[in-house]
């Protein structure tokens, strides 16, 4: 890559990111598509007290919505339909899937969906061109079935990369607890669940900064993994969500506040240079904790993969993003399960980048073990 095209990747992006940080400027919910039986959950009247002036229209389920789902025009509108829209229904499926790598299950979705808007995410393809926040409102269901899951496993017979004694459960794979937690307690109700479950502990990713959850009390039984990556790329990639600086600096906190908190060095992004940028970040990161973060602090590390449908979609909002992420000279493809062509960093290269990144976190974070790296 020529230095000049290096440089223009890293311009102010096209997508501004907000002006504030503060979760009520990522929130702005004019209106909510409910299903019928929401208003029948206590959680459900909750949330619509929450946003009295919001339009509410009924749809018969929160995964078919007219003008909605599946609506390529929608793509125009990607970031005010975060902004603005909400969905709310009654989670049909209470599953728990086994994981292995950031967590040993993943619990039921208390939502999907995010108000953020990375461009690597892989929600929305699911979603059919518009990925609002959609949240459930059967909590106390999900809660009970999490309460018998954690108790036919026993005790942990054995260490393993999730966890030394704790099963853990990933309570955020399809969206941001963060931000979910600003729309409704249901992140606090499980926060509390797993506070009691002196066997399992609750995990999610984030890269959002909301400090009420430092008055939730976790006592330990809570992960927060801060998601980081060098900060221009993250201005580029990371739309609306806060700065790598402020998510750093929100690390002590939440520690002293009870939480475990690790890191996701994810998604590793390739580029002329890319390894001096995780450099600096990881010497802003040793600055910028205590002691008692270091102590306890673990890393995942995830290469990026990105999506031929996703591609197209972002071709749509934010085509600038795609110079870092669409690099098909790098990449190998992968048809998914789904039948999806998935881009990944060619096998040979992509694991001498691996090692050479895990080194230089050896080097400029020797306390910090690393859970996993692919």
């Amino acid at each position: 890559m020529s230095n000049a095209l290096q440089a223009s990747l890293f311009d102010a992006p096209l997508v501004s990111p907000p002006a504030s940080s503060r979760t009520s400027r990522l929130l702005d919910v004019q209106r909510i598509y409910l299903e019928p039986a929401v208003s029948d959950y206590q959680r459900g009247r909750e949330i619509l007290e929450r946003f009295p002036e919001a339009e509410r229209i009924e749809v018969p389920s929160h995964w078919k919505i007219d003008g909605l789902h599946g609506n390529p025009g929608n793509v125009e509108d990607w970031l005010r339909i975060k902004r603005e829209l909400l969905v709310l229904g009654v989670k049909k499926g209470v599953s728990f899937r086994p994981n292995g790598r950031s967590s040993d299950f993943i619990a039921p979705s208390h939502a999907n969906g995010c108000a953020m808007a990375c461009s690597y995410c892989y929600v929305p393809r699911r979603k059919g061109y518009a990925n609002p926040i959609s949240a459930f409102v059967n909590i106390e269901q999900m809660l009970r079935a999490t309460e018998r899951h954690v108790g036919r496993q026993g005790v942990k017979p054995q260490p393993n990369q999730c966890d030394p004694h704790a099963w853990v459960y990933d309570i955020g794979e399809n969206s941001d607890c963060s931000v979910d937690a600003a729309i409704s307690d249901n992140v606090r109700d499980i926060v509390a669940l797993f506070r009691d479950l002196p066997t399992a502990k609750a995990s999610f990713a984030t890269k959002h900064v909301n400090r009420d959850l430092l008055s939730y009390d976790p006592q330990g039984r809570t992960r927060i993994r801060f998601s980081l990556m060098p900060a221009a790329v993250s201005r580029r990639l990371d739309v609306r969500t806060d700065p790598i600086a402020t998510r750093i600096a929100a690390i002590n906190d939440f520690v002293a506040a009870g939480y475990e908190v690790h890191v996701n060095f994810s998604p590793v992004v390739v580029y002329d240079g890319w390894l001096e940028d995780w450099r600096e970040l990881l010497e802003a990161l040793d600055d910028g904790i205590s002691p008692a973060a270091k102590e306890q602090l673990k890393a995942e590390v995830i290469f990026l993969t990105h999506n031929d449908r996703l591609h197209e979609t972002n071709l749509g909002w934010h085509p600038r993003g795609e110079e870092l992420l669409w690099r098909p000279e790098l990449q190998e493809r992968k048809v998914s399960q789904t039948g999806g062509h998935n881009l990944r960093y060619r096998r040979g290269m992509k694991g001498k980048m691996v090692t050479e990144l895990k080194q230089l976190i050896g080097e400029r974070l020797p306390y910090c073990q690393i859970r996993y790296a692919f």
